[in-house]
């Protein structure tokens, strides 16, 4: 039964992981589109879209880490 636990445990940790990498290259490229340029050289940063998918990449990415990491 614990065996089990861990695998569960595992299988969120990489999901995680997938998934927090694939919002940081979603974020990145969409850093390099024309709009969100325009946005940073009007405003001196990056939008909001931007930004957000790069916290929620980073965050999955960490607590993605943390799981396969533990136990």
């Amino acid at each position: 039964m614990a065996n089990a636990h861990l695998t569960l445990i595992r299988i969120i940790g990489l999901v995680l992981i997938v998934a927090g990498a694939g919002l940081l290259v979603w974020g990145y490229q969409l850093s390099g589109s024309l709009s969100a340029q325009l946005t940073e050289t009007v405003s001196g940063a990056m939008p909001d879209a931007v930004m957000q998918r790069y916290i929620a990449g980073a965050a999955g990415l960490i607590v993605g880490i943390y799981l396969l990491i533990t136990r």
